[in-house]
């Protein structure tokens, strides 16, 4: 597991590649998929957190969405200011705050 520093950019040159993924879907708990993230530009970042998280914890709990929030670094604070702006940082607070849990799933490319 990563030690997140305080600027994204470092943080993101310290998760895993996702060269082999496509995009990764969110599920609640009755397996309907609420969000997905493609493997995009613009989305790459994010695509690169959800996968880690997928990775080190197994799902998108509280637990993992805190971690996921310090791994963002300074974009979580754009998102707290900016309501609506980081959708995928907006999903980790309102999990961390006491949302419910997600699956995370890794689609990888055929």
């Amino acid at each position: 597991m990563i030690h997140p520093s305080a600027t994204f950019k470092d943080n993101l040159q310290q998760l895993p590649a996702i060269d082999g993924v496509d995009r990764i879907d969110l599920a609640d708990a009755a397996g309907g998929v609420v969000a997905s993230i493609e493997n995009q530009p613009g989305k790459q970042g994010s695509l690169a957190v959800y996968q880690y998280l997928q990775q080190h914890f197994g799902a998108l709990d509280a637990k993992a969405a805190e971690h996921g929030l310090l791994v963002f670094a300074e974009h979580t604070i754009d998102a707290r200011n900016r309501p609506g702006a980081h959708p995928n940082i907006d999903r980790l607070l309102e999990i961390a705050a006491g949302g419910a849990s997600l699956s995370i799933d890794v689609i990888a490319r055929r």
